[in-house]
């Protein structure tokens, strides 16, 4: 049983003066969902996403060591006991990102004590629109994490690409929860599920059971129906479970329903796997109803949709659904063979609900890659 103890590096047996990497990561779409944390980024119930292909962060790390003077003796001065660091997003310095990237360093400065002795120029970009209600979070903390791991790998040669990959989902995970999941796999589980081997708290980890060749490159388009900024911050939300009155009973459902999955995933039943993502989704939202505050985070154009693709489903028998996120914009699952009749049903009825008439085409992805520079 690992613990954050074991991401913790005994010595460094390789040493660099300057270099950079780049690597990509993509989101992730929740089918079994997280909602509700405890300390340190633990997970209150397991999930299951799938990762995506085309929405993705793509980061690049530029490092060069710190002067150290020869003439001072005893501790650090303090430009070299502080963590330093430029952000740029789309290749111009971005001030309000950098607070959050600040808490991160804090938070996996003892699993990588080698933060302060570089100054770090981390250049971001996504390939999706800016605020387009896509959750950039999961991409962007899992494309640093892949980066940091390149330069202690370095560091440490010998270290194994299982504990390289591992400890990128745990340090991306202490950025944002959800970001565990976009490192490696296309199906991926994070949290304690025991029936799922390997699986954690710590870190998101590839499906291990049998999938169906029903769900080989699933498709997900993403109909953008509100750009703006959230209502409510993830974390808040998070933080709206303690104390919440459906709380212990939804972290119950969730096992049920990976449970559920794991069984669909292998048979491939796609009726059984409608019913269970929808309602993953719904209830979601629900608990949001129910909190205290409340928030209503659907906007009518929302339920038009979920109507729509009911209508649709019910007349068709073509096994389309939807999952949201903690948000207003809907995600639109299908397999890769309905797909022509699926565009034309979203081109023909749901683009009217969406923002400027948007929506992103994905599938379902690998995780993370190395971009040779």
């Amino acid at each position: 049983m690992f613990t954050a103890n074991d991401f913790i590096p005994k010595k460094y047996t390789s040493t660099i003066e300057q270099g950079n990497f780049e690597w990509s990561a993509p989101s992730n779409i929740a089918l079994v969902k997280y909602w509700g944390k405890k300390d340190n980024q633990i997970p209150a119930n397991p999930s299951v996403s799938f990762t995506l292909n085309n929405c993705k962060t793509i980061t690049k790390l530029g490092f060069s060591k710190k002067n150290k003077s020869p003439e001072v003796s005893g501790p650090l001065s303090e430009t070299n006991d502080a963590f330093s660091f430029d952000l740029l997003f789309e290749g111009k310095p971005k001030e309000d990102f950098k607070p959050k990237i600040q808490k991160f360093l804090e938070r996996v400065f003892v699993y990588l004590p080698f933060l302060k002795d570089y100054h770090f120029t981390i250049d971001t970009q996504n390939t999706f629109p800016h605020s387009s209600g896509i959750a950039s979070s999961a991409s962007g903390m899992a494309a640093l994490a892949m980066n940091f791991m390149s330069l202690e790998k370095t560091l440490n040669p010998e270290m194994t690409d299982d504990y390289f990959f591992q400890k990128a989902s745990f340090l991306a995970r202490l950025g944002s929860g959800s970001a565990c999941r976009s490192v490696k796999g296309s199906v991926v589980v994070w949290g304690n599920q025991a029936n799922i081997k390997g699986s954690s708290d710590l870190f998101g980890v590839e499906f291990p059971n049998t999938i169906h060749e029903n769900f080989n490159n699933y498709q997900d388009t993403i109909l953008l129906v509100d750009k703006g900024e959230k209502q409510v911050s993830s974390t808040v939300g998070h933080d709206l479970m303690h104390n919440h009155p459906y709380a212990e009973r939804r972290f119950a459902q969730a096992h049920e329903n990976l449970d559920k999955l794991i069984s669909i995933f292998e048979s491939g039943d796609l009726d059984e796997f409608i019913k269970v993502v929808e309602s993953e989704a719904l209830t979601l939202h629900a608990m949001m109803m129910t909190s205290m505050p409340y928030f209503i985070l659907m906007k009518p154009n929302t339920l038009q949709i979920i109507n729509a693709i009911w209508k649709f489903r019910t007349e068709t028998k073509i096994p389309v659904c939807f999952t949201l996120d903690a948000g207003a914009n809907v995600h639109v699952l299908y397999p890769a063979n309905v797909s022509e009749k699926i565009l034309q049903f979203i081109q023909h009825e749901l683009v009217v609900f969406c923002q400027n008439g948007q929506y992103l085409c994905d599938e379902i992805g690998a995780g993370s890659s190395l971009i040779d520079n």
